[in-house]
Parts: C-alpha cells; structure tokens; sequence
C-alpha cells in the first residue's frame, strides 16, 4: 500500500527536525536528508496527479459497475455517482467505495462465468496499476 502523502510529510518533517540536532554523524544527515529529497520528489509527483488519477479511475469503475447485471448484480446507485467534490479526500472515500463495489462485481462475475466481463475488469485494473506508476519506476 503507497502511505498517504500527508504521512510521508509528516515522516520528512520529523526527519528534518532530527537532523537538526548538533549529535547527529554528518553521514546518517547525508542519508537522511537524501532520502527526504527522494521522498519529496515522488510525493510533489503523486499528489499533482492524485486528483486526475482518482476522477479518470473513478469514471472507468463506475463504467464498470453499470455492467452489473451481467453479473446478476444491481450497482446502478453506485455507478451513478459523480466526482462533484474535488478534494483529494473526497475523491479517495469515492475510489474506496467503488473498489468495494468493484470487488463485489468481479466475485460475481467470475462465479457467472461473465468472461467478457471479467475481462473488462482485468484490463481496468491493469490500467490502475499504470496510472499510479512514477516517473522514476524501473518498469
């Protein structure tokens, strides 16, 4: 699980706050202070792309769960659903809702044998795992 950015904050604030101690071994502040600038980087990274992540994300699950009947569900009041609000709170307990749903319709739809279905799944949550991919990533 990827820490929220505001716990990776709070985490380098209390590294800095540390390091400013006059104890500290110039070695473990280079470290330290290295791995915060790391830390920084991939977090200014996520959080200027949350908020187009989690709309794009939450529009393709929802597309999603509006197929339920093919798997013997009714999701038609949680696809329904519109990201009117657009803080990254917000966004998030919408993306954790429709993840439950979204867990819910793939169960249904392998127990149905709805393949197509399951497909279409497979592929979104594919494309999730690309959407969260930094620019930094080996792969």
């Amino acid at each position: 699980m990827i820490p929220p950015v505001p716990a990776v904050l709070a985490e380098i604030a209390g590294i800095a706050v540390r390091n400013t101690l006059p104890d500290v071994h110039p070695a473990d502040r280079a470290s330290s202070l290295g791995l915060s600038a790391a830390l920084l980087g991939m977090a200014a990274e996520v959080w200027d792309g949350m908020a187009a992540r989690l709309v794009e994300e939450n529009r393709a699950i929802r597309r999603l769960l509006a197929r339920g009947g093919e798997a013997g569900l009714d999701l038609a009041a949680l696809a329904a659903g519109s990201d009117d609000d657009l803080r990254i709170s917000a966004l998030k307990a919408a993306n954790d809702a429709l993840r439950a749903g979204l867990i819910e319709l793939h169960a249904a739809a392998e127990a149905r044998g709805a393949a197509e279905l399951e497909a279409a799944i497979w592929a979104e949550l594919r494309a999730s795992t690309e959407r969260r991919k930094l620019a930094a990533s080996p792969v």
